[in-house]
């Protein structure tokens, strides 16, 4: 059985009035295919060009191990160098993936390749993150802590994005005091027997490929597979309504550092406990024993 997804609706072009009426004050993605086609960088980026302009970067990796007592959430499993990176994208599938590095501020001539859309919402300039996957490499099922709302632009090949809006969270198998849902649950081929509440789930899936934007909205939880070796670049707007950003600051200033203390004293027991109560919890929540 699949998962309750419907295509992310897509769009050749858009004008700031449409986009901020129909999406981001609904809250509803939408991936805008032409978006960014007169940037050089639509002409230019590619693994090989990347490879020319920071291949002597050391840069962090990470893999899909699970999230445990020794590795945090946003802590890096291994560096190498981005030119040994590249290569291995180019020779053969590897989970190693780059996530959320600013390359762009370690090659500051990346900055001339790219502007901040003028589509009606005020970018935070200093944090367009880059994001780098091989094939069939995945970031898990997680919403982002500042719950932004995000542009997404593709490059070099294709990812498969699978999002879930907020209301969708009862359904997630979230984990407590965390970003992320369940990991033991795959997205792509999920078992509802051991996850039933997930069946419940409706959410939204889409291919982005080369040059295509996708718009996220605030706190939406996204899962992405890379289809091919590839890279992408992420641009965020602060959260508009007074909930999402008061739950953004509560977010980056006390649960993230909560959850690193009781991570400290408690060690792999406080992962563990935390992934019980995610099943406990959703399945409580929803009427299952």
């Amino acid at each position: 059985m699949k998962l309750n997804l419907e295509q992310i609706p897509r769009v050749k072009t858009i004008t700031k009035e449409e986009f901020l009426r129909e999406y981001v004050a609904l809250q509803k993605p939408v991936v805008i295919e032409n978006l960014i086609e007169d940037w050089p960088a639509y002409k230019k980026w590619s693994l090989s060009y990347i490879n020319s302009v920071a291949g002597d970067k050391n840069v962090p990796l990470y893999d899909d191990r699970p999230i445990n007592s020794k590795f945090k959430f946003n802590e890096p499993h291994t560096h190498m160098k981005m030119s040994k990176y590249i290569d291995l994208l180019n020779k053969k599938p590897t989970n190693y993936r780059i996530f959320l590095y600013n390359l762009l501020k370690e090659v500051p001539e990346l900055q001339k390749d790219f502007e901040y859309p003028n589509i009606g919402l005020s970018f935070m300039k200093k944090m367009p993150m880059l994001f780098f996957g091989g094939i069939n490499s995945k970031v898990f099922m997680h919403f982002d802590i500042d719950l932004a709302n995000i542009l997404h632009f593709h490059f070099h090949g294709e990812k498969q994005c699978i999002l879930f809006p907020p209301s969708q969270t009862r359904h997630l198998y979230k984990v407590p005091h965390s970003l992320i849902s369940h990991q033991g649950i795959d997205f792509q081929n999920p078992d509802f027997e051991k996850w039933p509440v997930l069946e419940k789930a409706q959410g939204y899936i889409t291919n982005l490929k080369h040059g295509e934007t996708l718009y996220m909205p605030e706190g939406y939880w996204h899962q992405m597979t890379y289809l091919t070796p590839g890279f992408s670049m992420s641009i965020r707007s602060t959260s508009k309504g007074i909930k999402n950003f008061s739950t953004a600051v509560y977010n980056v200033f006390v649960m993230r550092h909560f959850d690193n203390f009781m991570r400290k004293i408690m060690g792999q027991k406080w992962i563990d406990y935390k992934n019980s109560q995610a099943i406990k919890r959703t399945n409580k929540i929803n009427g299952y024993n």
